[in-house]
């Protein structure tokens, strides 16, 4: 007979939280975004895009209060002001730097505005949100930032090189702001998502020789769904994670162990 009383609150639950999300529109944004809210947690939605409405209005029915944001990552001061802005007027619990920008060529001849467009979003941008965020956190003494990065954290890639480059450089941000912030309530994580059936991966899933060399090394067998990455969100997001600072957590259906 279970004991009497109300029943533990789940180790996942996000209940009275509210994440900001960038790059919320579309791919792993939108299903991370969506999987928070299911663990009851406000939202906060940031796009580049007018995309936000459907997510949006598929969170709200899920009993979440939802504001969202149109902001271009890229543009420096106007970014700079209204990240301020935000955090001003809410009080973010999880941070989720999602948004991300992939430009492909041959590095011999990689384009300067290629190289320093994507750079601009994936690090500049995050590392801009993480400090906003961050320092509002570790005044109140808890917080969950959680970064994505990406299978090229960890190599090479081909005719990615921006890209490549900062996503390594994500992993290196989420571990040294860990180091800093883990001593006063604050957890940085990161999560490391394959390939991922997203409009980044677009290129080479239309390339049949290149997706099935790929495929041929996924041990799942497919690529991944924008859903098969939300739940490690919402775990970095949740209690459960409270202890487990720095870490770079690998959605990539066994490909690492390959």
């Amino acid at each position: 007979m279970p004991p009497d009383g109300p029943a533990p609150a789940s180790p996942f639950g996000l209940k009275g939280r509210l994440a900001m999300v960038t790059g919320a529109g579309s791919g792993i944004g939108r299903a991370i975004a969506l999987g928070l809210a299911a663990a009851g947690s406000d939202l906060l939605l940031l796009s580049d895009r007018d995309n936000l409405a459907p997510v949006a209005e598929e969170a709200t029915a899920t009993g979440a209060a939802v504001t969202t944001e149109l902001l271009d990552l890229a543009d420096r001061p106007a970014r700079r002001a209204a990240v301020e802005r935000l955090l001003d007027a809410h009080a973010v619990d999880v941070l989720v730097n999602n948004a991300g920008l992939i430009r492909r060529g041959p590095s011999a001849e990689f384009a300067d505005e290629d190289w320093y467009d994507v750079v601009e979003v994936n690090l500049h941008a995050a590392f801009e949100l993480c400090r906003a965020a961050g320092r509002r956190m570790v005044a109140r003494g808890h917080g969950k930032i959680i970064n994505v990065a990406s299978l090229l954290s960890f190599q090479g890639g081909l005719v990615v090189p921006s890209y490549t480059a900062s996503k390594h450089a994500i992993v290196g941000l989420t571990r040294a702001l860990a180091n800093e912030w883990a001593p006063h309530g604050v957890n940085v994580n990161a999560v490391a998502p394959g390939y991922v059936t997203t409009a980044t991966t677009t290129a080479l899933r239309s390339d049949p020789t290149r997706s099935d060399e790929i495929l041929a090394r996924i041990p799942a067998g497919r690529w991944a769904e924008p859903a098969d990455v939300a739940g490690s969100a919402v775990f970095l997001a949740s209690p459960a994670a409270d202890y487990v600072h720095g870490h770079v957590l690998v959605v990539d259906g066994g490909w690492l162990a390959r």
